[in-house]
């Protein structure tokens, strides 16, 4: 193939970065058909001749590429276009105007399963912010009843996260505010099922998810999850003999496991879905903490998807007292959320809506997400040294790419429950499996590293490390 059409859409002067720009173009020649499924791909040196630019740019944009699954490399053979991708065409748009809990001391350690770090919430811009709002001249009109669906500014502001930071193309008829991520199931889960509707979900997985959907009136089937994510053959097969209504999935980093579902599974299940017609319910926890060269795009961004629910959340990144929550879906399907809304919260919090617009608008969120990235970088690879000094040879783990926990193994079959009564007694504590398995308890914990302490960390690993 010809590359040279390509050196011309460079910007050398703008601000997204060369080996950037010349990876999504090669997506998009793979997306449109330019570039054959298993077609050869140019020698990085022979490219970066034909694009005019440094070896060491096509070889990061190469890097990208592979690790995203788009190209495969083996040793000692040339890159082609991977064989495992399947392209769908993007739908049109229709044009819609929006008519056990655990209970502990201040001394215990307890390892939870993710929340992050709230000493470094950003209180002092947060007071400002509501400053701000209340010494407006039109400060009365927050104190009215606002749209169901959240305020319109701030959905269009998250509309513009989304679309600038996940590649998604969303507008604001296909946005709504919720009161955190959990009300967003909520509402997703009793606008789409209706009694005895199959919804198969992750297996080891998010089970308040399950319990929202079984209280819809769904039956849940438990699909297993491996180093790829949801396992895709398994729904396939599954969807041969049985009418399913949705798929719920946590694909960016699986909970529990941190595992990213890969791209020709992403590929695989919207092809599914558009040919059975099922909804993929994408809970997009936890987006915003990705430690690789950038983020894999969620599955709701994809072109070709048709029938899907994306939710996500502000509280992993401010703090989880912060209950700001988001669903984007097609405009018919937000008005029927926002019917449903009404019934049980006629409006969100709308003075919070707006401190935190105030916080995005003027850049407070996104300096605060960079200390945040910088922050948890650090406190992941402690945490890792920490498995190496104390848990070395007694679990196995990935270190993740992203999130704020890490998934740990056994090496062998291990009694957790009893393991807790004994960490217990020295002030540690952590969650069972059993939170996160469907039937019978899998072997593994997820533990996070975030909102504890450096000390706090290692004390608990090393009493931990002691008993397994």
């Amino acid at each position: 193939m010809d590359f040279t059409k390509l050196q011309s859409k460079l910007d050398r002067s703008g601000k997204k970065a060369i080996y950037l720009q010349i990876a999504d173009e090669i997506i998009d020649y793979i997306k449109k058909g330019i570039l054959k499924v298993g077609e050869t791909m140019p020698s990085t040196r022979q490219l970066a001749t034909e694009l005019s630019v440094n070896r060491n740019t096509v070889v990061l944009a190469f890097d990208i590429l592979t690790s995203e699954g788009w190209l495969v490399s083996e040793e000692r053979k040339k890159t082609r276009v991977s064989d495992k991708i399947r392209i769908f065409r993007a739908a049109e748009k229709k044009e819609t105007p929006v008519k056990t809990t655990e209970i502990y001391t201040n001394d215990l350690i307890f390892f939870d399963d993710g929340l992050p770090d709230t000493t470094c919430t950003p209180v002092e811009e947060l007071a400002r912010a509501y400053r701000r709002i209340f010494s407006r001249k039109a400060q009365w009109q927050i104190m009215n009843l606002a749209s169901e669906f959240g305020d319109e500014k701030f959905r269009e502001t998250i509309s513009n996260m989304l679309n600038q930071n996940r590649r998604m193309q969303t507008s604001l008829p296909e946005v709504c505010i919720t009161r955190g991520s959990q009300m967003a199931l909520f509402l997703t889960a009793h606008s789409l099922l209706e009694k005895g509707d199959i919804v198969l979900v992750e297996n080891p997985g998010y089970s308040p998810a399950w319990r929202t959907f079984q209280h819809a009136g769904a039956t849940l089937v438990p699909i297993d999850v491996d180093e790829e994510g949801i396992n895709v053959d398994r729904i396939e097969a599954y969807l041969k003999t049985n009418a399913v209504k949705a798929v719920y999935l946590t694909p960016h980093h699986q909970y529990p496991t941190t595992v990213t579902l890969s791209l020709a599974r992403r590929l695989q299940l919207i092809g599914l879905s558009n040919q059975y017609g099922f909804t993929i319910i994408e809970d997009d926890y936890d987006n915003e903490f990705h430690f690789a060269q950038r983020p894999v795009m969620p599955l709701s961004a994809f072109e070709g998807i048709r029938h899907y629910v994306y939710i996500g959340t502000l509280s992993k990144l401010i703090a989880p007292a912060i209950r700001i929550g988001y669903i984007v879906s097609t405009p018919e399907f937000i008005i029927r959320i926002g019917k449903l809304r009404k019934i049980v919260d006629l409006q969100g919090d709308a003075i919070m809506e707006q401190s935190i617009l105030d916080l995005m608008l003027s850049g407070d969120i996104r300096r605060h997400q960079k200390r945040m990235h910088s922050h948890y970088l650090a406190k992941r690879d402690f945490f890792s040294s920490l498995l190496e000094n104390y848990l070395k040879g007694k679990v196995t783990y990935k270190k993740p790419d992203g999130g704020l926990a890490f998934w740990l193994k056994p090496a062998r079959d291990i009694d957790f429950f009893r393991i807790k009564e004994k960490v217990n007694a020295e002030l540690v504590s952590f969650y069972t499996p059993d939170r996160f398995s469907y039937d019978q308890p899998v072997q593994g914990l997820r533990i996070g590293y975030a909102s504890l302490s450096e000390a706090n960390l290692e004390k608990g690993m090393r009493i931990l490390g002691k008993y397994l």
